[in-house]
């Protein structure tokens, strides 16, 4: 649970925040919501209903203007998650590729099952639709990096590292 009494961004942050609603007309900052809900969080790791009402504040919208925003997009977490946030492609393309093979041993490995987080609070198992990297499957996305042509030795490895 994010403390509401803590939730505000770092002041670097915030002159960021404001110059990305400085992009948009005067009564237009609704359209700044998707990167500040990213660099929020970025900032807090999931967007907690306290974290969506301080960025409706920061845009002097409704909340539930941030709410229906955060809700629709999947990139969006809406509840607490690990350090790395692993997003395994569950599509035809991946599975007959050995994706669920993998993803089994993904899932035995870390010791979870899809939606819940390592109780070192290090990984989060999420599946997703489609990574649209269906000639390079199995594949999975942790933040911004595909790792593809997964096999059960290369998420050992995976894991390892970025369990240092």
């Amino acid at each position: 649970m994010v403390n509401t009494q803590t939730i505000q961004f770092p002041a670097d942050t915030l002159e960021l925040v404001h110059k990305i609603i400085k992009r948009y007309p005067e009564g237009k900052q609704k359209s700044a919501l998707l990167p500040i809900l990213h660099l929020a969080q970025a900032e807090w790791r999931w967007c907690s209903p306290e974290v969506m009402d301080y960025v409706a504040g920061l845009l002097n919208i409704k909340p539930v203007e941030v709410y229906e925003v955060a809700t629709f997009y999947t990139m969006f977490h809406l509840e607490p998650v690990g350090e790395h946030v692993i997003e395994y492609c569950r599509t035809g393309p991946c599975c007959l590729m050995g994706g669920v093979d993998v993803y089994d041993h993904l899932k035995k490995k870390l010791g979870i099952e899809t939606g819940e987080t390592t109780p070192d609070g290090k990984f989060t198992v999420k599946e997703v639709e489609c990574l649209a990297a269906c000639g390079w499957g199995p594949v999975f996305q942790i933040r911004e990096k595909y790792y593809m042509n997964l096999t059960n030795e290369k998420v050992d490895e995976i894991i390892e590292e970025l369990s240092k």
